[in-house]
């Protein structure tokens, strides 16, 4: 819009609402306190009117739809391979772009045109719906040849071993690091990488740990000689969700596509928890 336009469509809503709306202050401009109000309240209606326009049905078959899902590499390669297949089957004309997610980007999935996105989150926060899936905890991973195998972990000994470090994908362990900074401790990190299944290739060759959730210990642990251990320390356990914004919630193709996702991130976690909490006590 030209100066001209703006400075006449401002003037309107003044009018309208009989209130100055926006004050320049210096050289910029800050609301007013009915400004404020509209700025919360405003979002919320306009979704309502867009929604008038969608569809009362969604035809998967017709689906025309590029679908954007958010979540760890590790989700990537272990579920993300399902989803596609039965979008393959459900809704051939529809599309999946995934991408890797950070723990920052939670407040701001407005800006962001994602989907959906499975994280571990301790609340969720405003304008976001989501969906409980499971509640996992943190624990120890080790190669079979490593010193500490056999043998339970102490907290001097949790912290004095080589640790890889998981860079990518969330807020995967930060929560060890702060239980152990209440104590005065910290760990040794010997490497950090950003994937999961880098982090295991490091961990098979190395006399390291790694800290990852039960679920992914478990997983990897089917398939490589690892073993799995608790923590040294009290950690609370981690809840994973299934997010996606508010803008989003009443769209039928959306609504399908969560409903087709869901089921399949819960049933692999509830399974993958299961064998690790059979492998745990298996070690004691």
């Amino acid at each position: 819009m030209t100066q001209s336009a703006m400075s006449k469509t401002l003037n309107q809503i003044r009018l309208a609402f009989h209130d100055q709306i926006v004050i320049r202050e210096g050289k910029q401009f800050v609301l007013t306190e009915r400004g404020e109000q509209l700025k919360r309240e405003l979002p919320a209606l306009i979704l309502q009117l867009d929604n008038l326009y969608l569809p009362n049905s969604m035809e998967a078959s017709r689906c025309q739809r590029k679908f954007t899902f958010a979540s760890s590499d590790y989700v990537a390669q272990a579920i993300l391979p399902s989803i596609t297949r039965n979008l393959e089957l459900e809704a051939p004309n529809a599309s999946i772009e995934y991408l890797l997610w950070q723990k920052e980007q939670l407040t701001e999935l407005a800006d962001h045109p994602l989907d959906l996105v499975s994280t571990m989150s301790k609340l969720i926060p405003e304008n976001l719906h989501g969906k409980m899936m499971a509640e996992d905890q943190l624990v120890a991973v080790f190669r079979s040849a490593h010193s500490q195998s056999g043998c339970d972990i102490s907290v001097s000994s949790y912290c004095n071993a080589r640790h890889i470090l998981i860079s990518g994908g969330g807020d995967k362990d930060s929560s060890v690091d702060t239980a152990l900074s209440s104590i005065g401790k910290q760990r040794n990190i010997f490497a950090t990488v950003p994937f999961f299944q880098s982090a295991i290739e490091l961990l098979l060759q190395t006399d390291t740990i790694l800290t990852i959730p039960l679920h992914i210990a478990a997983d990897f642990a089917q398939r490589y000689d690892l073993q799995i251990r608790e923590l040294p320390i009290a950690i609370k356990p981690q809840h994973y969700y299934l997010l996606w914004h508010a803008k989003h919630h009443h769209n039928p193709e959306h609504k399908w596509f969560r409903e087709l996702c869901y089921p399949l991130l819960k049933e692999h976690l509830e399974v993958t928890i299961k064998q690790g909490m059979k492998l745990l006590h298996a070690n004691k």
